[in-house]
Protein backbone atom coordinates (compact mmCIF):
# COMPACT_ATOMS: atom_id res chain seq x y z
CA UNK A 1 0.00 0.00 0.00
CA UNK A 2 1.20 3.36 -0.47
CA UNK A 3 1.81 5.59 2.53
CA UNK A 4 -0.11 8.80 2.71
CA UNK A 5 2.35 11.77 1.62
CA UNK A 6 0.64 14.26 3.97
CA UNK A 7 -0.08 12.47 6.80
CA UNK A 8 -3.63 13.18 6.73
CA UNK A 9 -6.19 11.73 8.75
CA UNK A 10 -8.96 8.88 6.72
CA UNK A 11 -11.54 10.69 4.99
CA UNK A 12 -9.93 13.94 5.79
CA UNK A 13 -12.49 17.22 4.33
CA UNK A 14 -10.53 18.82 1.77
CA UNK A 15 -10.89 21.66 -1.01
CA UNK A 16 -7.48 21.13 -3.17
CA UNK A 17 -6.12 17.64 -2.45
CA UNK A 18 -3.07 16.84 -4.97
CA UNK A 19 -2.77 14.07 -7.21
CA UNK A 20 -0.81 12.52 -4.40
CA UNK A 21 -3.68 12.93 -1.60
CA UNK A 22 -5.81 11.11 -4.19
CA UNK A 23 -3.66 8.08 -4.57
CA UNK A 24 -3.29 7.93 -1.20
CA UNK A 25 -5.80 4.94 0.16
CA UNK A 26 -5.76 3.43 3.54
CA UNK A 27 -5.82 -0.44 4.20
CA UNK A 28 -9.01 -1.65 6.25
CA UNK A 29 -7.73 -5.05 6.10
CA UNK A 30 -6.64 -7.68 3.94
CA UNK A 31 -7.98 -7.20 0.20
CA UNK A 32 -10.23 -4.15 1.44
CA UNK A 33 -9.42 -0.67 0.98
CA UNK A 34 -10.65 2.73 1.23
CA UNK A 35 -9.59 6.47 -0.42
CA UNK A 36 -8.52 9.12 2.04
CA UNK A 37 -10.10 12.19 0.26
CA UNK A 38 -13.94 13.24 0.55
CA UNK A 39 -15.21 16.40 -0.75
CA UNK A 40 -17.15 18.82 1.40
CA UNK A 41 -19.72 19.52 -1.69
CA UNK A 42 -20.84 16.54 -3.65
CA UNK A 43 -19.44 16.64 -7.24
CA UNK A 44 -19.48 13.36 -9.81
CA UNK A 45 -16.30 11.17 -9.53
CA UNK A 46 -14.04 11.44 -12.30
CA UNK A 47 -13.52 8.09 -13.67
CA UNK A 48 -9.76 8.41 -14.20
CA UNK A 49 -10.01 8.82 -10.65
CA UNK A 50 -11.57 5.59 -8.99
CA UNK A 51 -9.72 3.67 -11.78
CA UNK A 52 -6.51 4.99 -10.31
CA UNK A 53 -7.48 4.53 -6.56
CA UNK A 54 -8.54 0.49 -8.07
CA UNK A 55 -5.31 0.42 -9.60
CA UNK A 56 -3.17 1.40 -6.38
CA UNK A 57 -5.44 -1.17 -3.93
CA UNK A 58 -4.67 -3.89 -6.62
CA UNK A 59 -0.99 -3.07 -6.19
CA UNK A 60 -0.97 -3.39 -2.49
CA UNK A 61 -2.05 -7.00 -2.68
CA UNK A 62 0.92 -8.41 -4.97
CA UNK A 63 4.58 -9.30 -4.71
CA UNK A 64 7.43 -6.54 -4.38
CA UNK A 65 8.62 -5.59 -7.83
CA UNK A 66 5.65 -6.53 -10.02
CA UNK A 67 4.11 -3.55 -11.70
CA UNK A 68 1.02 -2.96 -13.66
CA UNK A 69 1.11 -3.93 -17.49
CA UNK A 70 -2.63 -3.67 -18.38
CA UNK A 71 -5.90 -2.75 -16.80
CA UNK A 72 -10.13 -3.02 -17.65
CA UNK A 73 -12.84 -1.37 -16.20
CA UNK A 74 -16.14 -0.96 -16.64
CA UNK A 75 -18.15 2.10 -15.25
CA UNK A 76 -21.57 1.35 -13.80
CA UNK A 77 -22.65 3.80 -11.73
CA UNK A 78 -22.13 7.33 -11.17
CA UNK A 79 -19.92 7.81 -8.21
CA UNK A 80 -20.26 10.69 -5.82
CA UNK A 81 -16.70 12.71 -4.30
CA UNK A 82 -18.68 13.73 -1.06
CA UNK A 83 -18.64 9.73 -0.38
CA UNK A 84 -15.54 7.43 0.53
CA UNK A 85 -15.49 4.53 -1.41
CA UNK A 86 -14.15 1.16 -0.61
CA UNK A 87 -12.06 -0.67 -3.11
CA UNK A 88 -12.55 -4.91 -2.52
CA UNK A 89 -9.67 -6.91 -3.83
CA UNK A 90 -9.64 -10.39 -5.40
CA UNK A 91 -6.62 -12.23 -6.32
CA UNK A 92 -6.72 -14.14 -8.81
CA UNK A 93 -3.51 -15.77 -9.52
CA UNK A 94 -0.09 -15.09 -8.77
CA UNK A 95 2.01 -17.05 -11.00
CA UNK A 96 6.06 -17.43 -11.38
CA UNK A 97 5.85 -13.88 -13.75
CA UNK A 98 2.34 -12.59 -13.15
CA UNK A 99 -0.39 -11.48 -10.64
CA UNK A 100 -4.07 -11.22 -11.99
CA UNK A 101 -6.26 -9.04 -9.71
CA UNK A 102 -9.62 -7.89 -9.83
CA UNK A 103 -10.81 -4.95 -7.83
CA UNK A 104 -14.64 -3.91 -7.17
CA UNK A 105 -15.35 -0.41 -6.37
CA UNK A 106 -18.28 0.87 -3.58
CA UNK A 107 -20.44 3.22 -2.51
CA UNK A 108 -23.29 2.83 -0.32
CA UNK A 109 -23.60 -1.08 -1.14
CA UNK A 110 -23.40 -0.55 -4.72
CA UNK A 111 -20.30 -1.32 -7.24
CA UNK A 112 -19.93 2.14 -9.35
CA UNK A 113 -16.97 0.36 -11.12
CA UNK A 114 -15.25 -3.03 -11.72
CA UNK A 115 -11.56 -3.25 -12.68
CA UNK A 116 -8.89 -6.29 -13.70
CA UNK A 117 -5.56 -5.95 -13.97
CA UNK A 118 -2.32 -7.76 -14.55
CA UNK A 119 1.06 -7.18 -13.10
CA UNK A 120 4.31 -8.45 -14.26
CA UNK A 121 7.77 -8.77 -13.13
CA UNK A 122 9.70 -6.36 -15.60
CA UNK A 123 12.20 -8.53 -17.76
CA UNK A 124 14.43 -7.24 -20.30
CA UNK A 125 13.62 -7.96 -24.10
CA UNK A 126 13.49 -6.44 -27.34
CA UNK A 127 12.64 -2.96 -27.58
CA UNK A 128 10.73 -1.23 -31.06
CA UNK A 129 8.21 1.02 -31.26
CA UNK A 130 6.39 0.17 -35.00
CA UNK A 131 4.15 3.35 -34.90
CA UNK A 132 6.00 6.55 -34.74
CA UNK A 133 4.95 9.28 -32.38
CA UNK A 134 2.74 12.51 -34.42
CA UNK A 135 4.34 15.39 -35.20
CA UNK A 136 3.23 18.18 -32.54
CA UNK A 137 4.20 21.63 -30.45
CA UNK A 138 6.48 21.00 -27.79
CA UNK A 139 4.95 21.52 -24.55
CA UNK A 140 6.79 24.96 -24.33
CA UNK A 141 4.91 26.24 -26.94
CA UNK A 142 1.72 27.44 -24.97
CA UNK A 143 0.98 28.18 -22.13
CA UNK A 144 -1.09 25.88 -19.41
CA UNK A 145 -4.92 25.51 -19.89
CA UNK A 146 -7.23 25.15 -17.46
CA UNK A 147 -8.81 21.69 -16.70
CA UNK A 148 -12.09 20.19 -14.47
CA UNK A 149 -10.06 17.34 -12.96
CA UNK A 150 -6.84 19.51 -12.82
CA UNK A 151 -5.63 18.02 -9.57
CA UNK A 152 -1.73 19.14 -9.68
CA UNK A 153 -1.98 18.78 -13.66
CA UNK A 154 -0.48 21.16 -15.86
CA UNK A 155 -2.50 20.28 -19.12
CA UNK A 156 -1.08 22.37 -22.68
CA UNK A 157 -2.11 22.05 -26.34
CA UNK A 158 -0.24 20.00 -28.46
CA UNK A 159 -1.57 21.61 -31.87
CA UNK A 160 -1.99 25.31 -32.76
CA UNK A 161 -5.14 26.52 -31.40
CA UNK A 162 -8.65 25.61 -33.79
CA UNK A 163 -11.88 27.83 -32.78
CA UNK A 164 -14.18 24.00 -33.11
CA UNK A 165 -11.77 22.22 -30.78
CA UNK A 166 -13.77 22.27 -27.44
CA UNK A 167 -11.09 19.78 -26.23
CA UNK A 168 -8.27 19.06 -27.86
CA UNK A 169 -6.96 15.29 -28.77
CA UNK A 170 -3.52 15.61 -28.63
CA UNK A 171 -2.16 18.12 -25.58
CA UNK A 172 0.97 17.65 -22.79
CA UNK A 173 0.58 17.19 -19.55
CA UNK A 174 2.28 16.68 -16.36
CA UNK A 175 2.06 16.12 -12.34
CA UNK A 176 2.99 19.28 -10.86
CA UNK A 177 4.41 17.88 -7.73
CA UNK A 178 7.02 15.44 -7.37
CA UNK A 179 6.56 11.72 -7.35
CA UNK A 180 8.29 9.38 -5.41
CA UNK A 181 10.15 6.63 -7.27
CA UNK A 182 7.57 4.04 -7.09
CA UNK A 183 6.59 2.22 -10.61
CA UNK A 184 2.92 1.19 -9.18
CA UNK A 185 2.79 4.91 -8.47
CA UNK A 186 3.35 6.42 -11.85
CA UNK A 187 1.39 3.50 -13.37
CA UNK A 188 -1.80 4.85 -11.44
CA UNK A 189 -1.12 8.54 -12.04
CA UNK A 190 -1.08 7.95 -15.76
CA UNK A 191 -4.69 5.53 -14.82
CA UNK A 192 -5.49 9.37 -13.62
CA UNK A 193 -4.05 11.03 -16.51
CA UNK A 194 -5.77 8.59 -19.13
CA UNK A 195 -9.40 9.54 -18.73
CA UNK A 196 -9.27 13.34 -18.86
CA UNK A 197 -10.20 13.54 -22.23
CA UNK A 198 -12.38 12.17 -24.84
CA UNK A 199 -11.22 11.07 -28.27
CA UNK A 200 -14.90 11.61 -29.39
CA UNK A 201 -15.12 15.33 -29.14
CA UNK A 202 -13.71 15.42 -32.49
CA UNK A 203 -16.76 14.25 -34.23
CA UNK A 204 -19.30 15.08 -32.02
CA UNK A 205 -22.38 17.11 -34.40
CA UNK A 206 -24.92 19.21 -33.51
CA UNK A 207 -27.43 16.71 -33.47
CA UNK A 208 -25.33 13.84 -31.77
CA UNK A 209 -22.99 14.47 -28.65
CA UNK A 210 -21.08 11.54 -26.65
CA UNK A 211 -22.53 10.63 -22.82
CA UNK A 212 -20.84 8.64 -19.83
CA UNK A 213 -17.68 6.36 -20.16
CA UNK A 214 -18.61 2.77 -20.71
CA UNK A 215 -15.65 1.01 -20.40
CA UNK A 216 -11.58 1.83 -20.35
CA UNK A 217 -8.57 0.28 -20.94
CA UNK A 218 -5.16 0.70 -20.38
CA UNK A 219 -1.67 -1.21 -21.59
CA UNK A 220 1.31 0.29 -19.52
CA UNK A 221 4.38 -1.01 -21.86
CA UNK A 222 6.87 1.39 -20.34
CA UNK A 223 7.05 2.82 -16.76
CA UNK A 224 7.81 6.68 -16.99
CA UNK A 225 8.04 9.60 -14.25
CA UNK A 226 4.51 11.54 -14.61
CA UNK A 227 6.16 14.47 -13.09
CA UNK A 228 7.65 15.00 -16.86
CA UNK A 229 5.32 15.91 -19.81
CA UNK A 230 3.91 13.76 -21.64
CA UNK A 231 1.99 13.80 -24.72
CA UNK A 232 -1.81 12.00 -25.09
CA UNK A 233 -2.88 11.46 -28.91
CA UNK A 234 -6.38 10.37 -28.71
CA UNK A 235 -8.26 9.08 -31.99
CA UNK A 236 -11.81 8.51 -32.49
CA UNK A 237 -12.31 5.34 -34.74
CA UNK A 238 -16.49 4.45 -34.40
CA UNK A 239 -19.71 5.31 -33.62
CA UNK A 240 -22.74 2.49 -33.94
CA UNK A 241 -25.26 1.16 -32.02
CA UNK A 242 -25.54 4.54 -30.00
CA UNK A 243 -21.40 4.11 -28.30
CA UNK A 244 -18.39 6.02 -29.47
CA UNK A 245 -14.97 3.94 -29.45
CA UNK A 246 -12.40 5.91 -29.20
CA UNK A 247 -7.93 4.71 -29.25
CA UNK A 248 -5.01 6.25 -27.64
CA UNK A 249 -1.48 6.52 -26.97
CA UNK A 250 0.70 7.90 -24.34
CA UNK A 251 4.62 9.14 -25.40
CA UNK A 252 7.37 10.60 -23.78
CA UNK A 253 8.31 13.98 -24.83
CA UNK A 254 11.27 12.38 -27.31
CA UNK A 255 8.41 10.23 -28.66
CA UNK A 256 8.82 6.98 -27.29
CA UNK A 257 5.25 5.21 -26.54
CA UNK A 258 4.68 4.33 -22.97
CA UNK A 259 0.95 3.33 -22.66
CA UNK A 260 -1.96 2.44 -25.37
CA UNK A 261 -5.37 3.34 -24.22
CA UNK A 262 -8.92 2.66 -25.78
CA UNK A 263 -12.38 3.79 -24.19
CA UNK A 264 -16.09 3.10 -25.15
CA UNK A 265 -18.69 6.07 -24.41
CA UNK A 266 -22.33 6.32 -25.01
CA UNK A 267 -23.02 8.89 -28.24
CA UNK A 268 -26.55 9.71 -28.68
CA UNK A 269 -28.49 12.30 -30.30
CA UNK A 270 -28.86 15.27 -28.28
CA UNK A 271 -32.62 15.51 -27.31
CA UNK A 272 -34.11 19.01 -28.72
CA UNK A 273 -34.50 21.94 -25.85
CA UNK A 274 -38.13 22.22 -24.97
CA UNK A 275 -40.24 25.28 -25.88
Amino acid sequence: MLPSPTGMPPHALVDQPSLLDLLSIERLEENLYRNRVVFQRPFHLYGGQVAAQALVAAGGTVPDGRVPHSLHGYFLRGGNTAKPTVFQVERDRDGRSFSARRVLAIQDGEVIFNMSASFAQPKEGMEQDVDPAPLVLPPDAHHATDHPYQQSLEVRPALPAAPEDRIRRQFWIRCTVDLPDSPLLHACALAYMSDISSGMDAIEEHVAASGGSLDHAVWFHRHPRLDDWVLLDLVPRVVSGGRGWYAGAVYTAGGTRLATLTQEMLFREKRAAAR
